[in-house]
């Protein structure tokens, strides 16, 4: 299966982004070795994920204090505040401000920005990307065929649409585009999934904000997405999956060639 694949690098670019997270300390007052230990903040980390996988903690609920976990992990209270900014990074937890740490709640999102900064690290270019969302997004809109609520393949009308009364205003075109992806993607009905595609896309979309304004026919791109929802409005899973498949082959290319110009 692709997609447990995809899941289980995901999870391995998580995880080695810890140590990049988490944070050094600038204090000029010398602290203990445990305080500023990247071994002990893991092993945070490591206790907190344990809890969410057990479902001992659940979407919602709130973490013990900083004292108690110190005690439960056996390490420092800097250590632990340490954990928690870095699951905080990766959109694990987060804190309101007097009420403590929550498991974070809705529905589930990924961060971009490690994805980023691995690729940098290395020296991954966006072409190995392009094949990641090439086989993502065309599972998609294959579920999506199968799957999407009526009203659901009314919104991808709707980006559909408004794709074509913005055929002369590049960036509003552009929002139209990445929101007729994200419904696609909802439209599969399955959360996770979804969450992966926007980590993965949302870097195409940055980069197409810069080159956008340089794109020679929109039309054209409007009709490849319009050729993706008639598939899906027809229920035609293989028709959806070539659809997506060659869209984003060919958007590959556009970007490359405005890139260029």
């Amino acid at each position: 299966m692709v997609i447990p694949v995809v899941v289980r690098f995901l999870d391995r670019f998580y995880l080695s982004m810890v140590n990049h997270l988490l944070p050094v300390s600038t204090n000029v007052t010398p602290e203990r070795p445990e305080a500023r230990d990247p071994v002990a903040a893991e092993q945070v980390i490591a206790h907190v994920c344990g809890l969410i996988e057990r479902r001992t903690l659940r979407p919602g609920d709130r973490l013990a204090s900083e004292r108690e976990l110190a005690r439960q992990v056996g390490v420092s209270r800097p250590s632990v505040r340490a954990g928690l900014r870095s699951l905080a990074a990766m959109g694990v937890v987060q804190t309101r401000q007097g009420a403590g740490t929550f498991i974070t709640d809705g529905p589930p999102t990924l961060v971009s920005e490690p994805l980023r900064l691995i690729a940098a690290m290395h020296g991954l270019h966006l072409g190995g990307l392009w094949e990641v969302r090439r086989v993502l997004e065309a599972g998609t809109a294959s579920l999506a065929a199968e799957r999407a609520t009526p009203e659901q393949i009314a919104t991808l009308s709707d980006e559909v649409t408004g794709m074509y009364s913005a055929l002369h205003d590049p960036h509003t075109f552009l929002d139209y585009d990445l929101r007729f992806h994200r419904a696609v993607a909802a439209g599969a009905n399955n959360p996770m999934l979804g969450a992966i595609i926007e980590a993965v896309t949302a870097l195409f979309f940055e980069e197409r904000r810069v080159t956008i304004e340089r794109a020679r026919n929109l039309r054209e791109s409007a009709d490849a997405h319009r050729k993706i929802y008639q598939a899906i409005r027809a229920r035609d899973a293989d028709g959806a999956r070539i659809a997506m498949d060659e869209h984003i082959r060919v958007a590959a290319l556009t970007l490359a060639r405005e890139e260029q110009t």
